[in-house]
């Protein structure tokens, strides 16, 4: 890892989810790589709802939730939880950049728009040349590489 970056690729492709159709991240992986609380991120956003619209962040549902702890060992807490996190779109972590004003904060985003990017390039490549692709949950690329449905391979963005 250079030591420009303060995550691998690896650390922050591990956190993008596909919900809803978005590649999002989840407001509690965010705020740890910010170094910050997620009741800080949180109350940084709501000081700035004008700056995230419906499409730049949500909340996900009791479903989401519940798949997300299903799929996910670091999100156990939330099982029990009354609030549903939020999860936010490569354009509100680029807003959150701008609101949270801190220099990790925008180098971390700078890494993170990066993944977005590369992932987005990626599934996008691979439609073009006729292959298929598939991204689940986790936000894990998989090449399908025959007909049947369980012949997949996991691609990373660092073979990109």
């Amino acid at each position: 890892m250079s030591k420009d970056l303060l995550f691998s690729n690896q650390e922050i492709e591990n956190r993008i989810f596909l919900i809803r159709g978005n590649q999002v991240m989840i407001d509690r992986d965010l705020a740890e790589l910010y170094g910050v609380e997620t009741k800080v991120l949180n109350q940084a956003v709501k000081r700035n709802l004008d700056r995230f619209p419906e499409e730049f962040r949500f909340q996900i549902n009791k479903l989401e939730k519940d798949e997300l702890v299903t799929k996910c060992d670091r999100f156990q807490s939330l099982k029990h939880s009354s609030s549903n996190p939020f999860a936010f779109t490569e354009q509100g972590i680029a807003m959150l950049s701008a609101v949270l004003r801190s220099e990790i904060a925008v180098k971390v985003s700078i890494q993170i728009i990066k993944a977005f990017v590369a992932m987005r390039k990626l599934v996008q490549d691979n439609q073009l040349v006729g292959g298929g692709v598939m991204v689940d949950l986790r936000g894990i690329v998989w090449l399908i590489k025959s007909e049947s449905k369980y012949s997949f391979e996991r691609i990373g963005l660092n073979s990109i």
